[in-house]
């Protein structure tokens, strides 16, 4: 399987010719070309092999468990707003009652199923988004990969977050009860058991529809957006190209890129994000039930707290992805442009046209 995937990687149209030939392997030809030995110098494998999606997908852990984690007192005020908003109002007053409640650590409540949950879902999310955009790409072929590469971010990134969510579920049920029903357990060894006995197996995944419904436009919109605004820096903002600007300066880009992607993330998602704060806060509740007693504009309760955070993490999750290439010398192709052959089709187009 991994070997397949090797290949249909090597055919994608987002390689290029000096990622093609950097390999992990050391026994290359004598007669290998001077671009081909600097791409060997250059990276640490082969763009579309086993060890790369590996470092992808731990890259991946590390971008969304950390970050995660890093907002655990914004995402769980967040939570107590949607779920009882009466009481909580609006960030800052959502704080001073927490504290003044459970003391300064009651901020870093659900701190554990947290890390552990985004970790799984980091894996799958960036590991399998890497996976479909070379399968999507090499399906599309070259000339209608760049055309329609916005629908093939799209198309990726949903189908990797489908995975992504089912490996997300079990702790995100965990942890919202944690944040949001008083007097539930405090505990990740304590709440696990709790549901199972209480509600069986299904307890865990009673929250993954809507979490699709949260969390798969918001991905779509993270990757996309993000993707198209790299694109756009480095053609109209970035005064030269990406492989001039040294790994920092591209670092500063990718976190400009993230940030604004996550806003917009943070907006598309919204509403789904707050319906299911309320199915899990309300046991037995369903996903329609939830969405009637909230309303439209009990939808939208928390959402600045959650641009904030969204934004802030979703800027921090492509720095870190971005610096775990770096680090491990994966092939980080330029952004994509116009093949040849589509370039020399347009010509002709114009010509016939003058």
């Amino acid at each position: 399987m991994l070997s397949k995937l090797a290949e249909v990687a090597k055919r994608n149209p987002f390689n290029n010719p000096i990622v093609q030939k950097a390999s992990c392997e050391t026994d290359t030809p004598a007669t290998r070309g001077v671009k081909a030995a600097s791409a060997d110098d250059q990276y640490s494998c082969e763009y579309g092999s086993a060890k790369y999606y590996a470092i992808c997908g731990f890259g991946g852990i590390l971008s969304c468990g950390l970050t995660h984690t890093a907002v655990v007192p914004l995402d769980l005020v967040k939570c107590r707003i949607q779920v009882d908003p009466a009481k909580y109002g609006n960030l800052l007053r959502g704080i001073r009652i927490t504290v003044a409640e459970s003391g300064i650590r009651g901020l870093g409540l659900g701190w554990a199923p947290t890390f552990l949950g985004y970790s799984m879902q980091g894996l799958f999310k960036f590991g399998c988004y890497e996976v479909f955009k070379a399968l999507y790409s090499n399906l599309l072929g070259e000339e209608r990969t760049y055309v329609w590469r916005t629908s093939l971010y799209l198309a990726a990134s949903a189908s990797a977050e489908f995975f992504a969510d089912i490996a997300l579920a079990p702790m995100e049920a965990v942890k919202v009860r944690m944040q949001t029903q008083p007097g539930w357990e405090t505990t990740l060894r304590t709440g696990v058991p709790r549901i199972m006995r209480e509600e069986g197996l299904w307890g865990f995944y009673k929250g993954v529809v809507p979490l699709w419904g949260r969390q798969i436009p918001y991905t779509m919109m993270k990757f996309a957006c993000f993707e198209r605004t790299v694109e756009f820096l480095y053609r109209y903002v970035v005064p030269k190209k990406r492989d001039e600007c040294t790994k920092p300066e591209q670092l500063v880009v990718t976190f400009a890129a993230g940030y604004i992607a996550g806003v917009f993330c943070a907006i598309v998602s919204h509403p789904a994000d707050t319906i299911v704060s309320k199915l899990n806060a309300d046991v037995g509740s369903t996903m329609v039930q939830a969405a009637k007693d909230l309303g439209w504009k009990g939808m939208w309760k928390g959402i600045g707290p959650r641009i904030l955070m969204i934004g802030t993490l979703t800027a921090l999750q492509w720095f870190i992805y971005d610096s775990v290439k770096v680090t491990f010398r994966l092939p980080r192709p330029p952004p994509p442009e116009m093949p040849e052959s589509l370039k020399k089709k347009r010509l002709a187009l114009q010509q016939q046209g003058q």
